[in-house]
């Protein structure tokens, strides 16, 4: 669904002491740093509004140096001129680095908030610089912590700050504090979903998961080169064998020091809620998550689709799929009914991003992204699949467009998800109750047929059918207790999640709550920051 984004993509890499790794570029193990344009372009999918890198070189001046702009990586690094591409990797050349993608609202594309962020200090142990993917619920109570105390400033309204701060709190005192316990004092402090990299001016790294892993993390060591990055298949690109390939556990850090890698857990107990829109959505369907394959579980989630199916197939009957991450769901859930899936639809890669506006300009961006096939079309009876429905802003043009440009008999709407009920307080773009689509239909006065009846009529289908929650965690392939499913059951896994939904709830008259009346069509607005 092109009108959700999620906040943002890690890479990191470091070249330890021993052989040169073959997967190494050519330039030798002080370049390690120019393999994090290449996995930043894998994990692309996950922030498209700015990019940048640090790196640690023990051998200049400026011990850790940053560089980050606004635009897609390949416009950030200059991927299409070699010589502007190989100056910048020469100027930000070391054996360590982290590298960082970002999307974030429109209203904040400010090279300010691209990161890595980078707190400079006199002692080097306490210079450093920091890539985070995530969001913290309790945000604003500790952005008021800080303001209350001293004299301090806060200079953007981001939790990447935020986190920054508390970090170099962390680290402040006489002594030399290792990576872990930094990240132990920290984190005792979040409430959140969270992974990030970090590098300081001693040359230690630390990549971090969130206690309950919401947020992915995968890590591969071969030879001796250790890369990091949100996504698996930015790993496997550079050349790691499959089987040298982790996903770092929930709670866990991984510390780089005296050219010794560690991984070790910075909490006592920590638990599970991943975040079940990685597997939907968000992730490179090459990607592996928690041991599963996002596109098997698109796959399984076609699968469930099929099962409901109850229309009458005809020769006239195709499944089209919303491109691209739609694809795996449509293929198997067309199999499976022994029905063709036709690529309906052709997505124009090259329309750049768009921002959600009003009336007729944002109808013409959600138009210039699709194009119905005629050809392909014509008198069939479409079963439109998509990987869900957040706002509804891009399938209304869709059904629109279908049936005047691509003429269709009918449409038949399935999403490869349950309703999306609530907000999320962790990252991903949806931030309010009242922006979301099923929450207006979904209330104890109409059972989940009529709901689903009203909601097809509004979007000009013919009809229109979820998948039911417990859907999820068989597609997945995890219990449901270690999945973050929130947008869609209310049940957060954080005390901070769960009291901001249930202020949400309350604001919004009901929305999102099927158990109280529509009231109101006041929505929350979360202090929403961004990361």
């Amino acid at each position: 669904m092109s009108e959700l984004r999620h906040e943002c993509g890690v890479a990191a890499v470091y070249h330890l002491p021993g052989p040169q790794s073959p997967l190494c570029p050519s330039q030798g193990p002080s370049q390690a740093s120019r393999l994090i344009p290449r996995m930043l372009l894998d994990i692309q999918n996950r922030g498209q509004l700015s990019a940048g890198m640090a790196s640690f070189n023990p051998d200049r001046k400026h011990l850790i140096e940053r560089y980050r702009e606004l635009g897609s990586v390949s416009e950030v690094f200059r991927l299409s001129h070699k010589e502007k591409t190989d100056s910048l990797m020469a100027r930000f050349a070391g054996p360590a680095a982290i590298g960082h993608v970002r999307y974030a609202t429109c209203g904040k594309d400010d090279v300010s908030y691209a990161q890595p962020f980078e707190r400079r200090h006199l002692q080097k142990r306490k210079w450093f610089s920091f890539a985070f993917n995530g969001q913290l619920a309790n945000y604003a109570e500790l952005r008021d912590q800080l303001l209350a105390e001293d004299d301090h400033h806060i200079t953007r309204a981001t939790d990447t700050e935020i986190i920054m701060h508390e970090l170099a709190k962390e680290l402040a005192g006489e002594h030399r504090q290792p990576l872990l316990e930094v990240m132990r004092g920290a984190a005792k402090r979040f409430d959140g979903a969270y992974t990030l990299a970090m590098i300081n001016a001693l040359g230690e790294m630390l990549v971090a998961r969130d206690p309950l892993g919401v947020k992915p993390m995968s890590y591969a060591v071969q030879d001796s080169l250790f890369a990091a990055a949100s996504e698996s298949v930015a790993l496997l690109n550079l050349g790691f064998a499959q089987e040298n390939i982790h996903c770092l556990e929930p709670g866990h850090a991984i510390v780089i020091s005296d050219g010794k890698l560690e991984i070790q857990p910075f909490v006592d107990n920590p638990s599970r809620a991943h975040c079940f829109f990685e597997w939907i959505y968000f992730a490179n369907v090459a990607s592996t998550m928690d041991g599963r394959s996002v596109y098997l579980s698109r796959k399984a989630l076609g699968e469930e689709l099929a099962q409901l199916e109850d229309l009458p197939i005809d020769n006239d009957t195709v499944v089209v799929p919303v491109p691209d991450t739609s694809k795996a769901a449509a293929d198997a859930m067309a199999f499976k009914l022994g029905v063709p899936s036709v690529e309906g639809l052709m997505r124009n890669r090259y329309s750049g991003r768009t921002f959600i506006e009003g009336g007729d300009a944002r109808y013409a961006k959600a138009a210039s992204k699709y194009t119905p096939l005629r050809e392909v079309l014509e008198g069939k009876r479409v079963l439109l699949v998509e990987d869900s429905i957040v706002r509804s802003t891009t399938m209304r043009v869709l059904i629109d467009r279908l049936r005047t440009v691509g003429r269709v008999r009918e449409i038949h709407v399935r999403v490869a998800c349950p309703p999306i009920v609530a907000p999320c307080f962790y990252g991903i773009d949806m931030s309010t109750i009242g922006e979301l689509f099923a929450p207006h239909f979904l209330n104890k006065s109409a059972t989940d047929e009529e709901a689903f009846r009203a909601m097809a009529e509004e979007l000009g289908a013919d009809s229109l059918r979820y998948l039911p929650l417990e859907s999820i965690a068989r597609a997945v392939g995890r219990p449901a207790g270690e999945l973050c499913q929130a947008c869609i059951s209310g049940q957060y896994p954080t005390s901070c999640g769960q009291q901001l939904y249930e202020i949400a709830v309350e604001n919004a008259g009901g929305f999102g709550d099927p158990t109280a009346e529509q009231s109101s069509s006041r929505t929350y607005e979360a202090v929403k920051p961004d990361a």
